[in-house]
């Protein structure tokens, strides 16, 4: 079988979607709107791979995102700030040439490495991350029996704030100031750049049918506990969520979490996806206890001059005094420079 591998075009997008939603390794973040969401929230350039055989039949694509800046390098990820991506194809062979492609590029561009997402190991000479896992939760048909399956002390922290008055609501845009709200203020105290509100804007405009937003409110009307939620196929995902330090003790994000699983059952997910986490950190405990379970993440290299995998996260101690120094500005700071510097980030 001869295969081509050449750029995706606009005329492209229905056969591309079409060979995404029928792939069994493919994931949301392939699609081919979140080159439209990337382009306009960020200005990346980007590289979307399609390999079709002699009948233009699409056998395997790889979306590529390039991030150049003075203070992060030069460098291409498939896919940032999202937890999947990476080459899905047909057979092994095909993902091969995707990824020779994909180097060329690279080098092309003068990348210093290449960082593939995926949720499978590959074979080959690429470098491999996995110290991160997706907690992933099995969700029955009804919601009650999901509750009946829960502990007696997890039921009683997901009833507190409703006796306490507290409310949600699912929405789409109507509630995306709410969210932000949240958002940005748990992002300054995480010590961590926000991204800006036209983002996530453009993804509830790209996937009107796909991308909702869950939010917990105080009996004043305060927003203090927000999510957002992107469906693919029978996989709800909760990319974000955050909730505001001050109301902890009232635990609104164990009615988010509740509220968010209520919704996943009645629209007929099978599974829920709480997002990334490092195995044994609080946020995989937080995860685990609504019995969600750990599905490893690999995370690829392709490393212009070999050496070590690249450090660009939290953990990383060149980053630390920037952490306590951005936990001190002031939220509205925070939110007109942080888009700024976190397009870099992914």
């Amino acid at each position: 079988m001869t295969v081509r591998i050449r750029l995706y075009t606009e005329q492209d997008r229905e056969r591309w979607d079409g060979f995404v939603n029928a792939s069994d390794s493919s994931a949301c973040y392939h699609l081919a709107g979140w080159k439209n969401v990337i382009e306009r929230s960020f200005g990346h350039r980007t590289y979307y791979l399609l390999a079709e055989d002699s009948g233009n039949e699409i056998k395997g694509i790889l979306p590529i995102v390039q991030l150049k800046s003075v203070i992060f390098g030069n460098f291409m990820v498939s896919l940032p700030y999202f937890n999947y991506g990476g080459i899905c194809a047909r057979n092994d062979e095909i993902g091969r040439l995707l990824l020779e492609e994909a180097v060329l590029i690279g080098r092309r561009q003068g990348a210093e490495h290449l960082e593939l997402r995926h949720t499978r190991h590959m074979d080959g000479k690429l470098q491999e991350k996995t110290s991160k896992v997706s907690m992933t939760l099995s969700l029955p048909r009804q919601s009650q029996e999901l509750w009946d399956g829960f502990p007696s002390k997890l039921r009683s922290q997901i009833k507190k704030p409703s006796k306490e008055g507290m409310y949600f609501r699912i929405g789409g845009e109507d509630e995306l100031e709410s969210f932000y709200s949240v958002f940005s203020i748990n992002m300054r105290e995480l010590g961590t750049p926000v991204y800006s509100i036209e983002f996530f804007r453009s993804i509830l405009r790209e996937f009107p049918d796909k991308a909702r937003i869950c939010t917990v409110y105080a009996p004043d009307g305060t927003a203090v506990a927000s999510g957002f939620l992107v469906g693919f196929k029978s996989t709800l995902e909760i990319p974000w969520a955050s909730s505001i330090s001050s109301y902890n003790r009232h635990s609104p994000n164990m009615l988010l979490y509740w509220s968010v699983l209520q919704f996943a059952c009645e629209k007929g997910y099978a599974t829920f996806d709480f997002g990334r986490s490092t195995p044994g950190e609080g946020t995989y405990r937080f995860k685990q206890q609504w019995g969600a379970k750990p599905v490893q993440l690999y995370w690829h290299y392709w490393l212009k001059n070999g050496g070590q995998m690249p450090g660009l996260n939290p953990h990383n101690p060149k980053y630390q005094t920037a952490i306590r120094i951005w936990r001190r500005l002031p939220v509205s700071l925070t939110r007109l420079i942080g888009p700024m510097i976190v397009k870099n980030l992914p």
